[in-house]
């Protein structure tokens, strides 16, 4: 590993981390402004799907939206990570220019997710446009989307990813290096971590809707948890269980689930 870096004067350091948690408040400011104005619906993948736009537009303002959502539910969680990439780079003059590329492939992991999701969400719908059994359940794609992050939440990829996600100084130590490049490098693993961690929980986002509120900040909530508190990989089993539990209300009780 090379040399790290003299540390970050106290208020080079102190700027860093306010201009991330600026993003992080922005993000949830304007999440809330989408979810009481109402404008939150126009970002409903329903709604996108049958706007009349053509399909590039769709995807555009879905891509938007999830850079919003992704800074206001996963920058949070990460804040530990970046935290310890500020002290570890020091007063090296590129590292603002590396923090940004540290950003920006931390946020192109998570676009590609989106855009993959984005696509499989149009094929089930095109399904449930095809096939009558489907279009007679639609209860069936929420239940199956909660059933799906419970048992991913029991697996071994998910304790994996979240003992890296939960121990950034280690994957830190082993692939920091001087230079601006190392910061897209270094973007590129820790956002494959969080995205082995946290996908099946941001996959709920689909079926419940993008930019829906009450969800954003529930997942939010347990995504932090889990990858930055205190013992916080505990909660990794309950919340697999209820999330079970409500993939089979769902299923079961349409209606049941808010927002689903």
């Amino acid at each position: 590993m090379a040399t790290i870096a003299r540390p970050l004067t106290t208020s080079s350091f102190a700027k860093t981390m306010a201009i991330v948690v600026a993003c992080i408040a922005v993000a949830w400011g304007l999440c809330v402004w989408a979810e009481l104005s109402g404008a939150a619906v126009q970002l409903h993948h329903h709604t996108l799907y049958e706007s009349g736009r053509p399909l590039w537009i769709s995807a555009l303002i879905m891509v938007g939206a999830w850079q919003v959502m992704t800074a206001a539910m996963m920058l949070p969680s990460s804040l530990a990570f970046i935290r310890m990439y500020a002290v570890a780079a020091g007063n090296a003059p590129d590292f603002p220019r590396a923090l940004t590329l540290f950003l920006a492939a931390y946020f192109a992991v998570w676009t590609g997710f989106a855009l993959a999701a984005f696509s499989g969400d149009m094929s089930l719908h095109h399904a449930v446009d095809t096939l009558p059994w489907l279009g007679a359940h639609p209860q069936v794609i929420p239940a199956f989307t909660l059933a799906l992050a419970g048992i991913y939440q029991l697996t071994p990829l998910k304790d994996a990813c979240l003992k890296a996600c939960r121990n950034p100084g280690m994957y830190l130590t082993r692939h920091y290096r001087r230079g601006v490049m190392n910061g897209l490098k270094l973007g590129l693993g820790h956002a494959a971590f969080c995205l082995g961690c946290c996908w099946a929980l941001m996959l709920v986002m689909f079926a419940a809707g993008v930019a829906h509120l009450a969800w954003m900040g529930v997942l939010a909530v347990v995504m932090l948890v889990e990858k930055a508190m205190p013992r916080g990989d505990r909660i990794v089993v309950p919340v697999g269980v209820t999330l079970l539990a409500m993939g089979a209300a769902a299923l079961f009780v349409p209606g049941a689930i808010p927002g689903l």
